[in-house]
């Protein structure tokens, strides 16, 4: 099965880093959720919450003011300022 490498950062620390199967995030044009496989995109993410589901079923949420997501490759790279 295949999995996404996630790393969530904010200018201050690494929020969260590993294997997910599912990401969820709000950009300015909507609610997006990631799969594998996904097609590439670069998105401007507003404020809201960052939904991670771990491969091992556990569900990370993150409340971010903004920031930016990049997928490419099964590597999805989300830089956002946290609350």
């Amino acid at each position: 099965m295949s999995s996404l490498t996630v790393e969530l950062v904010s200018p201050e620390s690494r929020l969260w880093s590993g294997e997910a199967s599912v990401v969820n995030a709000r950009t300015i044009e909507g609610d997006i959720g990631i799969l594998p496989n996904h097609s590439e995109l670069l998105g401007v993410l507003t404020e809201g919450e960052i939904s991670i589901k771990a491969v091992d079923g556990s569900e990370h949420k993150f409340n971010l003011k903004g920031g930016f997501i990049s997928v490419a490759k099964n590597r999805v790279s989300i830089l956002g300022e946290s609350e």
